[in-house]
């Protein structure tokens, strides 16, 4: 039940952001959420779109070090310790977090949070058997 999420590689350079919302823009993709890391020399821009399939390759034909990975779209209760809730499952059987960050939009007045972690299935199992709503791509269109 994971989710596709596309990481950027772009150079540290004025503009580059641009550039690559700029194309997804031109092609009617729309950025559901994201995040920006910054190192010396690059960033890692981490995008979740409504086509993945289409961006990849709008991306790629426009030279960006762009790939796919795996990542889980979960609802979160929008109350204070709602996160924590969730992230306590994890860490309670051992799964370390990677990295996380947000929607830019609220489905059925729940936040909704993109998370990484090394072993997504057992993640997915362990949310499940909480009973935590994980999205689907098809959840994602909707947004």
């Amino acid at each position: 039940m994971s989710i596709k999420q596309l990481s950027i590689f772009l150079e540290n350079r004025l503009g580059r952001l641009n550039e690559v919302v700029s194309f997804l823009g031109e092609n009617k993709i729309n950025i559901r959420a994201l995040s920006l890391a910054d190192k010396a020399d690059y960033g890692i821009l981490r995008l979740i779109v409504n086509n993945t399939k289409k961006a990849l390759k709008i991306l790629k034909e426009n030279n960006f070090s762009v790939n796919e990975t795996d990542v889980i779209a979960v609802e979160v209760e929008d109350t204070p310790g709602g996160l924590a809730k969730i992230l306590g499952y994890l860490v309670k059987e051992k799964i370390s977090v990677e990295y996380i960050y947000a929607f830019v939009e609220k489905l059925n007045k729940k936040a909704v949070v993109v998370i990484r972690v090394e072993n997504i299935k057992k993640a997915e199992k362990i949310l499940k058997k909480n009973k935590v709503r994980l999205l689907k791509e098809t959840d994602i269109k909707k947004l």
